[in-house]
């Protein structure tokens, strides 16, 4: 199985970025925790991290015939980018969207995601440990 790993706007911040909610572990730990996860489930996983929202719609076209399963933190795009739940539509490969934080218990303008009811699943508020839950997902859904 391959994952492609779809980090959005910020994300290269963790660590830096407001650690009092996304803790202080940095974007190459949570890479590294996963392509860990990756080898031990004998999974190839490619990274992509974009603060634009239109390389995320081209990595989610792009995944067509090539990953098995994405796993998505759009970020605050979850929010508001209609245009990433359409591009998550038009592709039949499945998706579980991620929230290192919990968005049900933020900002009200948080606490809707418009790309979730494109995805699989969704799995917020578990911090890091969220994108091994999707990862297992996944590969239970292909089972």
């Amino acid at each position: 199985m391959k994952f492609l790993i779809i980090n959005g706007p910020n994300l290269n911040l963790l660590g830096r970025r407001e650690p009092e909610i996304y803790g202080t572990a940095t974007y190459h730990d949570l890479c590294r925790l996963i392509t860990r996860r990756a080898a031990e489930m004998d999974c190839g996983v490619t990274f992509c991290q974009s603060n634009h929202e239109g390389t995320i719609i081209d990595a989610i076209q792009q995944a067509e015939g090539v990953y098995d399963g994405i796993v998505l933190n759009p970020g605050a795009y979850a929010h508001y980018s209609y245009a990433i739940h359409d591009a998550l539509r038009s592709v039949s490969v499945p998706a579980v969207e991620v929230h290192i934080s919990d968005i049900t218990q933020r900002e009200p303008f948080r606490r809707i995601s418009v790309t979730a009811p494109a995805c699989t699943a969704q799995i917020t508020g578990h911090g890091f440990d969220g994108y091994l839950e999707a990862m297992d997902l996944l590969m239970e859904r292909r089972r």
